[in-house]
């Protein structure tokens, strides 16, 4: 069964992406008119490691809008 990731709004032209145990594992941002998504992973001392994290493969992935549908069924394949 495929994980469910969920969209939270950060401003217009980003959103914070979630695993459903609330793990940040990247971001959504707008450029342009294209949606990209942004790997997200954090050092054992908590630092922001950008295009890192479990979802490192899939940065920079484009979607034409931000659909949590969308983002899910293809991005959570890869947790």
């Amino acid at each position: 069964m495929t994980s469910r990731l969920t969209l939270i709004t950060v401003n217009a032209n980003v959103l914070a992406v979630q695993t459903v145990n609330g793990e940040h594992v990247g971001n959504l941002k707008r450029i342009g008119e294209i949606w990209k998504f942004k790997a997200v992973g954090y050092s054992a001392d908590g630092a922001v490691e950008p295009g890192g994290g479990p979802l490192t493969g899939q940065h920079n992935t484009v979607f034409v809008s931000p659909d949590a549908d969308a983002v899910s069924g293809r991005l959570a394949p890869h947790l």
